[in-house]
């Protein structure tokens, strides 16, 4: 194993770094609370240690060379970095509360169930889970991260896809004395029940000529669809990811082999002041562990 590279002495490229972005020793000096031959001194023993000059004198007046702003440059973003990093140390020494935002149906049934695990691998990490169907101005109120079900539009974010959705409709298995629809086209002699989700898409791949169905009651949240159709009050068109544990506990029955997927898709989204938190980042590095490992699952039951 070679010996590391040792690189130039850290005050002097803070020197350098700073009279470039100024091109003005004086200036750096102020910046970093030292004096103009301070400074001067500094940036000459950089020259000398890298066999070249940075700077083009002209008496009081300096101006950076091509090669030595492109250098200046990549320190600017180092010590960036080197910042950041220590944010984020600083950020482990105290409690971390993480506020995570979901769709209710997706908060209640698929991610409230696992958050267990989350606790036992960060036991220092509060939690605060919120079921919202609105979409918040994350930053704003102080959420970390969102989980968003939608097209990945989200401005000024940063987005990560999670996974996608299908829809497929279910029923209680008590659901008319066990008398549940057959084919597709019987569902013209059954109760749809509505939410914001359209049958239509459903309806048509399905290859049944029935309109969207009006009346009733508009169910906003899909966790109350699934519950009145477990109550046997109508079949229901659900996504598979919110409807699963009724449907392995036996309280609903999927009709049909006929799904269409979703056009809106689950999104990891968070404000880009958040993304580099340490508590965010183990979040995500969890939740897309859990959901690989779902997903894996799902293949595996799909090919039995």
């Amino acid at each position: 194993m070679s010996a590391p590279r040792r690189p130039p002495n850290f005050s002097a490229l803070r020197a350098f770094e700073a009279a470039a972005r100024h091109e003005n020793f004086s200036r750096a000096a102020d910046e970093l609370h030292l004096t103009h031959g301070a400074i001067s001194h500094q940036v000459r023993a950089l020259e000398r240690e890298l066999g070249r000059p940075l700077f083009i004198r002209n008496g009081r007046q300096v101006t950076v060379t091509s090669d030595a702003l492109k250098f200046s440059q990549a320190l600017a973003r180092a010590f960036d970095e080197i910042a950041a990093a220590a944010d984020a140390m600083r950020a482990t020494t105290v409690a971390q509360r993480l506020t995570v935002t979901a769709i209710p149906s997706f908060a209640a049934r698929w991610l409230a169930p696992r958050l267990g695990g989350f606790i036992d691998l960060y036991p220092e990490i509060e939690v605060v889970l919120q079921s919202s169907g609105q979409l918040q101005d994350l930053a704003r109120e102080g959420i970390d991260v969102g989980i968003r079900f939608g097209r990945g539009n989200y401005p000024g974010m940063l987005v990560e896809r999670l996974m996608g959705d299908v829809y497929y409709p279910v029923a209680s298995p008590h659901y008319r004395d066990g008398a549940l629809p057959a084919t597709p086209q019987d569902l013209a002699q059954h109760v749809l029940l509505r939410s914001v989700e359209p049958w239509a898409p459903w309806l048509q791949a399905a290859g049944v000529a029935l309109a969207e169905p009006t009346g009733g009651v508009m169910f906003e949240d899909l966790s109350l669809l699934i519950r009145s159709a477990a109550d046997g009050n109508g079949v229901g068109l659900v996504r598979h990811v919110v409807a699963m544990q009724e449907i392995a506990a036996g309280k609903l029955v999927r009709l049909f082999d006929i799904e269409v997927a979703s056009p809106d898709e689950y999104y990891f989204v968070v404000p880009l002041a958040a993304a580099a938190r340490p508590h965010v980042v183990a979040f995500r590095a969890w939740l897309l562990g859990e959901i690989g490992a779902y997903q894996a699952a799902q293949d595996l039951t799909r090919r039995s």
